[in-house]
């Protein structure tokens, strides 16, 4: 059996039981933030969304939720984006840009 002990704080003595170099680890602050939208990455997105338009399968969303069929532009969603969390998301973001229109 092995026996998970804390890590041993070194004493900077050569020899002995807590030999080695001290040490203090240090903890890095993670930046890598995700779903965090700033203004500038808003704008940016903004400007790329206004030159390029949509994708043919986010039209066809958009006219299925224009026709009311929702599951079905669910459906749609799910199957191009390959999880029904993405799907519901590009079907939100899809029936803002139509209520923005």
């Amino acid at each position: 059996m092995s026996t998970a002990t804390a890590p041993v704080r070194r004493s900077g003595i050569i020899k002995g039981y807590n030999k080695g170099h001290p040490v203090v680890k240090r903890t890095v602050p993670s930046t890598f933030k995700k779903q965090v939208v700033t203004k500038r990455v808003a704008a940016i997105r903004d400007v790329i969304r206004e030159v390029s338009g949509f994708a043919p399968y986010e039209r066809r969303i958009q006219e299925l939720l224009k026709s009311g069929l929702d599951k079905r532009a669910l459906k749609v969603a799910k199957k191009r984006l390959g999880s029904i969390q993405a799907g519901k998301k590009k079907r939100d973001e899809m029936a803002t840009a139509n209520r923005k229109k």
